[in-house]
């Protein structure tokens, strides 16, 4: 047995009843098994790949708050600091009735090798809690959020651990957090990342990982001799990364004709008005079908099913595991070229395998939605300066940085004689670094 096989097994053995975080090691073991075969012997010494696998902490705690009712709520609140070998941990809060320890394992495994692609100094981590501000008043969001972080500020700190908001935690959310933390800990520092433009957020940092989306998926159609211009595109989701993902794939020439939400999907063939989206999802907090009540040339479809929709390429930014083996076949099937994760591992083990072997150009999220977690390391940046950059500057730097990717990513899969596996590359570019600065660090 291998050794990449053998830690495998380990993970499986010592975290049962956690599918998300099994899948997430063995995609990332099985595309390291190159690197990792040729250094066996001082992987093996160093137990590189069990340090790797095994958080370095995690935090587990009650939440309980008291809703507009008077009656008194608990929820599971979470930290998963996973690695710190190349900076402070950074990763989301996700408030979501999904969220639990599983996942947060897988995402913040994932986040190490994301963050580490980024070129910028930061390890990775993840949290949240299976609380739902669906549907809660902004008191009671706010209650939840001053209990969540009356426990989780023991533990965070602008050079421990930074965490930024994921599914369910936006601005209002972000708000409440740092206003809890800072009263706590009478600190202001750049401990939280999507802050509000007035208390030290960074410009583009709503945009930025839906922008990178774009960006490196320019890249990779420039380097195969084709390009946005004309081309129909999918976006799965209806939240900031797929709005802002259709904001820069419309500006770059391509035609966005669907989009959807946990509900249904839309389908324009005119092309998505964003401004009808924006208003529906970022003003008024509604369902997608809403558009279609709006904009008469489109139709609106309860349910999953999407992928049927011809394309060229698909975007999906929605949620782990949404793309399946058989939405791939159809997809393949309909001519899709490309396959750009916007979401955290959106594509199942085995339609991301089929998507490869056959022909599909497939970048895997933690290369191509890397473009949020890197602004907010740049808002760090700028929180730590006690400066704020404009617009521009900090678009500049997320299309250098997603450029980058592309180039590492790219480069790596090639060394290994893998090119335009895109999977392994980033995985390769990735755990190279990480492992760099364990080794360096010794045995902690």
């Amino acid at each position: 047995m291998s050794y990449t096989e053998e830690v495998y097994e380990r993970v499986v053995a010592q975290n049962p009843g956690e599918p998300e975080f099994h899948q997430a090691v063995k995609e990332v073991l099985d595309s390291l098994k190159v690197v990792i075969d040729k250094n066996e012997e001082e992987y093996r010494k160093l137990a590189i790949l069990e340090r790797l696998v095994e958080p370095e902490r995690i935090i587990s705690f009650r939440v309980p708050w008291t809703d507009d009712k008077g009656n008194v709520q608990v929820n599971k609140g979470y930290r998963v600091q996973f690695n710190s070998a190349i900076g402070p941990y950074k990763g989301g809060l996700r408030f979501h009735p999904s969220v639990n320890q599983s996942i947060l394992k897988f995402l913040g495994f994932e986040q190490i090798f994301k963050n580490s692609l980024t070129g910028l100094p930061i390890g990775g981590g993840k949290g949240g809690s299976n609380f739902d501000p669906k549907g809660k008043s902004d008191r009671e969001v706010m209650a939840f959020c001053q209990s969540f972080m009356t426990e989780l500020c023991k533990y965070i700190g602008a050079d421990t651990d930074v965490p930024a908001g994921d599914i369910g935690v936006g601005g209002r959310e972000i708000g409440y957090l740092y206003g809890q933390y800072k009263r706590i800990r009478n600190l202001s520092e750049g401990v939280l990342t999507g802050k509000g433009l007035t208390f030290g957020g960074s410009l583009i940092r709503t945009q930025a990982t839906g922008y990178g989306v774009v960006y490196i998926l320019d890249e990779l159609m420039k380097a195969h001799n084709d390009s946005l211009e004309g081309k129909t595109v999918i976006v799965t989701g209806s939240g900031n990364v797929a709005i802002y993902a259709v904001e820069k794939a419309t500006q770059l020439g391509a035609k966005v004709v669907a989009m959807c939400d946990s509900n249904g999907y839309i389908h324009d063939p005119n092309g998505i008005n964003l401004d009808v989206v924006k208003d529906i999802k970022e003003v008024k907090r509604g369902r997608i079908k809403e558009y279609a009540d709006r904009v008469e040339s489109s139709t609106y479809t309860e349910g999953i099913g999407i992928w049927n929709i011809k394309c060229d390429v698909y975007l999906p930014c929605a949620t782990q595991n949404e793309l399946g083996l058989d939405a791939v076949k159809t997809l393949k099937a309909n001519g899709c070229k490309y396959i750009v994760e916007g979401a955290n591992m959106p594509t199942t083990l085995d339609a991301t395998e089929y998507a490869m072997e056959n022909g599909i150009l497939f970048l895997p999220g933690k290369a191509s939605n890397a473009g949020g977690v890197a602004t907010s390391a740049l808002e760090m940046s700028q929180n730590s300066m006690r400066l704020s950059w404009s617009a521009e500057e900090v678009d500049e730097k997320l299309h250098n940085i997603m450029k980058d990717i592309y180039s590492k990513i790219s480069e790596a899969a090639e060394r290994y004689d893998m090119k335009d596996n895109f999977v392994v590359g980033a995985n390769i570019a990735a755990f190279e670094k990480v492992v760099d600065a364990m080794k360096a660090q010794g045995i902690v």
